[in-house]
């Protein structure tokens, strides 16, 4: 594995890296996570074998902003364009329809996918410098806790990822709050940093 302070060219390198199917590990808002192709079959394989994780869970996604995913995942339903609005970049991950073009194993067959926009600035740079929304599962071992420390990452998964951009400890904390916006009202899929009372507010606050 190849270490990298966070910087233009580094992001570049691991932009190559992910266009050639390989994995990335990039701080977040809150842990490290693992950066993938969500659009490609063999890629996303490859992330559960790095973490040692079943197929049957769904990976969750990151994007550079709104416009991004819109471009890639498809328009946010108005209830969703509320929450981004309010929420983004930040640790909301919305669940929305899942195109057809993303890897069947990104969804674990729900036709939905999470993403969100994170609010770390390596982390959304490396999806704009690869042009689309990244996986961004953490950078762990199944059943492990999530780690904010790159070298917890290194030790742990240096022998199975291509790349590992150190931009210093991230923030850690809870988790991203998980929304899903496909229905009429909104749905509490995971609780996380911003409070579901947050969530409830903005939308009936319209």
């Amino acid at each position: 594995m190849l270490r990298l302070v966070a910087d233009a060219t580094s992001l570049r390198a691991a932009a190559d890296v992910i266009a050639a199917g390989g994995i990335v590990a990039v701080p977040t808002e809150t842990f490290y996570g693992l950066a993938a192709d969500p659009f490609r079959a063999e890629a996303i394989a490859r992330v559960f074998v790095v973490k040692g994780r079943s197929s049957e869970r769904a990976l969750l996604l990151i994007a550079s902003d709104e416009e991004q995913v819109a471009s890639h995942l498809g328009p946010l339903p108005p209830m969703g364009r509320r929450l981004a609005e309010k929420f983004w970049p930040g640790p909301l991950t919305l669940l929305v329809e899942a195109p057809v073009t993303l890897a069947q194993e990104v969804t674990a067959g729900t036709g939905t996918v999470g993403v969100r926009v994170p609010a770390h600035g390596v982390a959304r740079d490396l999806c704009r410098a690869c042009g689309r929304p990244l996986t961004a599962t953490s950078a762990n071992v199944s059943g492990e806790p999530p780690s904010p420390d790159p070298d917890q990452v290194e030790r742990t998964l240096g022998a199975r990822i291509e790349l590992l951009l150190d931009a210093g400890r991230a923030p850690g904390g809870r988790p991203s709050t998980v929304v899903d916006v496909t229905g009429r009202t909104p749905r509490l899929v995971r609780a996380g940093a911003i409070a579901w009372d947050e969530v409830l507010a903005c939308v009936d606050h319209r």
